[in-house]
């Protein structure tokens, strides 16, 4: 049976091994604490194993991330050279390549798609092939290491080395950011366990008039909009709402669908996520990757998008859910 240990220790080892090239790299000033930075996500990656079984204290994952963001907020990351492709020998192979450079990026989720879909249903002597529970996840991990070698394949690259130096170089473009969304992930979850979804309940049904089916549902949609560009994920924003307004409201007493709802919710919390500056996979990661003049660009650019399909969101939710 292929367990989901098996690719966190992957992704841990991958981090550590860049770890190893960062320390190396001499023109990278910062080349110490960003090194460690990059380095304690690694370790986190396998000693969270233990963790999840409880075979080990919590605590030191704590310490690294409060240490990590030390490194990160003072500023102790940086970025080196590296040995990447000018921008015009990268113009180059993309011209030569074309729309297949897209190749290896569509396999993930079309491999992703199959395990979850076709290969959750293997078993070999009565025992799964993939680890119940978490086929998706191993779909995609199993999805990245096709993509990696129809890659190399390809484009004719046998040594190793070169998607790893240039996996390195992008995780030090991004820097940080690239975290942002699973810190305020969990960060959605302590909100929820800590009760502020009770408590936005209580103030919202104590607001709205008895029947008001319409007005429930803009709460709900607009609430994981605002939520939404306040913490910066629509991951963040939903247990809170969703404990809040769609669950109790609108599938409880309202007797909604619930797939349905909890579903367009979310999108319209991903409404949020195009306008707002927190949302490191949308908005910063591409304004630091293309070197944008403007970093609130992809903001901008964005907002009429949100603003039309959180309207549409809405009259989905209310014409069709509920």
């Amino acid at each position: 049976m292929i367990k989901a240990e098996w690719f966190y220790w992957l992704v841990g080892g991958i981090f550590l091994v860049m770890a190893a090239q960062m320390l190396t790299d001499r023109t990278n000033p910062k080349r110490v604490g960003t090194a460690a930075f990059w380095g304690l996500l690694g370790l986190g990656f396998v000693y969270g194993t233990w963790v999840a079984d409880k075979s080990a204290p919590a605590e030191p994952l704590g310490a690294a991330v409060l240490v990590m963001v030390c490194l990160a907020g003072f500023g102790f990351t940086g970025r080196g050279k590296g040995s990447a492709a000018t921008p015009k020998q990268r113009e180059a192979r993309a011209a030569r390549w074309g729309s297949r450079l897209f190749v290896p990026a569509l396999t993930i989720p079309v491999v992703a798609l199959v395990c979850a879909v076709g290969v959750k249903k293997l078993s070999v002597d009565g025992e799964p092939v993939l680890q119940k529970g978490s086929e998706t996840i191993l779909g995609l991990g199993i999805g990245a290491v096709v993509a990696l070698v129809v890659g190399m394949v390809m484009l004719r690259e046998k040594r190793l080395s070169t998607p790893v130096h240039a996996g390195r170089s992008m995780l030090e473009s991004m820097g940080w950011a690239m975290l942002l969304p699973q810190l305020l992930a969990t960060l959605g979850t302590i909100f929820s366990v800590a009760g502020v979804g009770d408590q936005v309940r209580r103030m919202t049904t104590a607001v709205l008039p008895d029947g008001s089916l319409f007005l429930a549902v803009v709460v709900y949609c607009v609430g994981m909009f605002l939520f939404t560009v306040v913490m910066g994920n629509g991951f963040a924003a939903f247990p809170v709402m969703t404990a809040a307004v769609g669950w109790p409201v609108l599938v409880v007493q309202e007797h909604g669908n619930g797939p349905a709802v909890l579903a367009i919710g979310m999108l319209a919390g991903f409404c949020g996520t195009l306008v707002t500056p927190m949302a490191a996979n949308f908005n910063v990661v591409p304004a630091a990757l293309l070197e944008l003049k403007d970093q609130y660009g992809p903001i901008k650019a964005q907002l009429p998008t949100a603003v039309a399909l959180l309207g549409c969101n809405i009259a989905i939710m209310y014409l069709f859910a509920v």
